[in-house]
């Protein structure tokens, strides 16, 4: 016999309500970045790894990122400037306060956005790569914001850079099975926890010192937006996730007492190359594009490599992924808070260029994520138009 929900699902689809993003004050140019990181240190009797760093900053198509970490702050803790060095205690006390206070930043610019109270948020989602503790850091966040005590919580530590788009799952899954839910998505990151001195026994590890910096995104998820009251951005449709095939070892992580220390294989690019447009083959016919060149692209910014080589394989016009670059270019590598500020950043050219859409005219469009495993996740967006987000 069949019995009826004691809680009511939501009638629509979920949506992106709002989107706010932080980082911190701190700014290092790309361009002269090899030099402070080899002073500080105390690497300059290596001048040809700092060479190659020096190549390595000069390809990534960075030119400025943003952390908490200064020339003070690693002075004080010169274990975190020391190759493996133990050093995970204070690394993880700067990651456990500084995660919450930027997303807490992050989260009031989109609540902010969105124009309602934050008594109205019912759940809180939130993932970090950088650090762990007890309580989680989306109690810290909840706290600091001032959220309801029976705020629903979800913390995910350690999901690496496709985070971004597992958090906006996990929030679609809510706010459509609990009516009227508004659920917090944050992606939060500090590099407190990877720092660490060159090697030359270490060179992926050289790679992520030239890419990763630190950020914090938010976004406001909702179902059945109320009208002339609530604001929709995006439709989400549909999610998947895939561990692409023979990719053992291509991206780990391993927490150690010398923080949290990366391994990435050469193929990384090649391996997402290899697989993306059969894992999304699917989808795309489902809502009837005969062309990838018909949809927007919301592309984690994980390097310049993968930008290129995925924009090759699927023969896709100058400019669908400019919003990846242009996050790249002025934030680095955020880990899973990137994905989010690339979708603020198609919002954004789409209102610069006065597109018909927030999908830079595009009714449909991917938001990519991917990272460790090596794990591919995927939300297949709506973009609504313009002018319908304006009456709504």
């Amino acid at each position: 016999m069949s019995r009826s929900r004691l809680i009511a699902q939501a009638v629509g689809p979920a949506t992106v309500l709002a989107m706010g993003k932080a980082v911190p004050a701190n700014v290092f140019e790309q361009a002269t970045y090899p030099d402070f990181f080899f002073n500080i240190t105390n690497s300059n009797d290596k001048p040809a790894l700092k060479a190659k760093f020096q190549r390595i900053c000069d390809k990534s198509g960075i030119k400025k990122r943003h952390f908490y970490l200064d020339q003070k702050i690693l002075e004080s803790n010169p274990a975190m400037c020391t190759y493996m060095e133990t050093s995970l205690n204070c690394r993880q006390e700067i990651a456990v306060a500084q995660v919450p206070k930027l997303a807490k930043e992050a989260s009031m610019n989109a609540i902010k956005e969105w124009g309602r109270p934050k008594s109205e948020i019912t759940h809180i989602v939130m993932a970090t790569t950088s650090g762990v503790n007890m309580p989680g850091a989306e109690l810290a966040t909840a706290k600091l914001l001032g959220l309801r005590p029976n705020v629903r919580r979800v913390m995910m530590y350690q999901q690496g850079c496709f985070a971004g788009a597992t958090v906006l799952r996990v929030a679609k899954d809510l706010a459509e099975n609990n009516a009227g839910a508004r659920v917090l998505a944050i992606c939060s990151e500090v590099t407190a926890v990877t720092f660490r001195a060159p090697s030359e026994t270490h060179i992926d590890g050289l790679v992520g010192s030239a890419l990763f910096g630190d950020g914090a995104a938010a976004v406001i998820v909702g179902s059945d937006p109320r009208p002339g009251i609530e604001r929709p951005i995006y439709e989400m449709h549909w999610a998947g996730e895939m561990v692409l095939p023979e990719s053992d070892g291509a991206i780990d992580g391993h927490l150690t007492e010398a923080g949290l220390v990366f391994h990435l294989l050469k193929d990384v690019p090649g391996l997402i190359t290899k697989n993306i447009g059969g894992f999304l083959k699917d989808t795309k016919n489902l809502v009837g594009a005969s062309s990838w060149n018909e949809l927007f692209w919301a592309v984690h910014p994980g390097g310049p490599a993968i930008l290129d080589q995925v924009e090759a394989k699927l023969e896709l016009e100058k400019g669908k992924f400019q919003a990846s670059r242009d996050i790249l270019s002025d934030y680095g590598n955020m880990s899973s808070a990137s994905v989010l500020f690339v979708l603020d950043r198609v919002r954004e050219r789409s209102l610069e260029s006065n597109k018909s859409t927030f999908g830079e005219g595009s009714e449909w469009g991917f938001l990519i994520g991917f990272g460790p495993g090596l794990t591919v996740e995927t939300l297949l967006l709506r973009a609504l138009p313009l002018q319908q987000a304006e009456r709504v």
